[in-house]
């Protein structure tokens, strides 16, 4: 089995423990087997049924085992992503499993929108905005469906709930992420 595939049958069996009621992934022989899992990564996980989402959580910060983080992302996205209801077992058959794998989060510092605008690569980096106690993130994958950098930019102000007046000027960040599905 490739890294990759090791990968999204981790996350089936975290998603697939909800139905069975058991969870038959012996973490010590698989951290043990494949090191790689035992390094502290944030990861997303996001589910699509038929072509759209149907959940997306995530870490901005890698605070736990590459391993931990994928099982406890891809059973929060079946089942804690507030957007959606629980993922249901007939769901959960068709689903297609995306993770990624975030890079250390690198600060953009910026004068003006332009400045921002021309610091940050369309389809190569993940964004984050914090302002005010508040913050939002979207994956680079998101480019997507929003290739204008204005698309993008308002609609993730929209997301985290900004107010975008004279006054906003929110701390951004970037990353870039490993795709796996």
């Amino acid at each position: 089995m490739s890294e990759n595939e090791l990968l999204i049958y981790i996350a089936k069996k975290s998603i697939e423990r909800k139905f069975t009621n058991s969870f038959d992934l012996n973490k010590d022989e698989l951290l043990e087997k494949y090191s790689f899992l035992a390094q502290n990564r944030a990861t997303f996980v996001t589910l699509k049924l038929n072509g759209s989402l149907r959940g997306c959580i995530g870490s901005l910060v890698a605070r736990r085992t590459l391993f931990d983080d994928i099982v406890s992302n891809a059973y929060m996205s079946a089942f804690e992503d507030v957007r959606f209801y629980e993922l249901s077992f007939e769901e959960f058959q068709k689903i297609s499993i995306e993770i990624s794998i975030l890079s250390d989060n690198v600060e953009i510092f910026y004068k003006d929108f332009e400045d921002l605008k021309s610091k940050i690569r369309a389809n190569i980096d993940g964004v984050i905005l914090e302002f005010d106690g508040k913050r939002s993130t979207y994956l680079p994958q998101v480019w997507q469906q929003l290739p204008k950098f204005e698309d993008f930019f308002v609609s993730l102000c929209n997301k985290g709930g900004f107010e975008i007046d004279e006054n906003f000027h929110p701390r951004v960040f970037v990353y870039q992420v490993k795709s796996i599905k």
